[in-house]
Parts: structure tokens; sequence; C-alpha cells
């Protein structure tokens, strides 16, 4: 599996991307056809509280590409907020197999 992640406009701290791994691979375990996870984290101007964003992008194959997006006060919570909406969707899709 593939995880690839990209901080738009700012420089990612090591802790962050730790977390992003350990969250990817949990969800890798539980789906063992994901071939690669992409984030992207960005934080949405002007500086307010709910300003940080998060995009996961989760690849399957002969699926079509699992997408979530949420915003929230730090990267840790978006991200578990994604992560938690692709589970979601994946769970929908083993339910139809």
């Amino acid at each position: 599996m593939d995880i690839r992640i990209n901080a738009i406009h700012f420089d990612i701290s090591d802790r962050l991307t730790e977390f992003i791994n350990k969250k990817a691979e949990r969800l890798a375990r539980r789906n063992v056809d994901i071939t690669a996870v992409d984030a992207s984290l960005k934080v949405i101007k002007p500086e307010t509280a709910m300003n940080k964003e998060a995009c996961i992008k989760i690849t399957m194959p002969g699926v079509d590409e699992i997408v979530a997006t949420k915003q929230a006060d730090t990267f840790e919570e978006a991200v578990d907020l994604c992560m938690d909406a692709v589970d979601h969707q994946l769970a929908k899709i083993k339910g139809r197999k």
C-alpha cells in the first residue's frame, strides 16, 4: 500500500505524519484491497475556528475512488473524521459485494 501525504502551503510535523500513517495502516488492515491512500491537508484562510481541512482519497482495484473531505479545529480531528467517513463508505461497498 502506498501512503502519500500532501501538506499545502505549510510544513507538516513528524508527529502529524506518523498519525496519518497509523490511521491509514489501520484502515488498510481492515480492507486489504486498498492500494493507495492520499491525504491532502491545508489551512483555510482566514485564520478562524474550523480552518483545518483534510481530504482523504482511497484507491482500490475495481472500485471508484473513495473520497472524504472534512474541516475541523485540528488536522488530527479532520483526519479522524475523514477516516470514519471513508470507513463507512468501504463498509457500504463490502455490503454490496
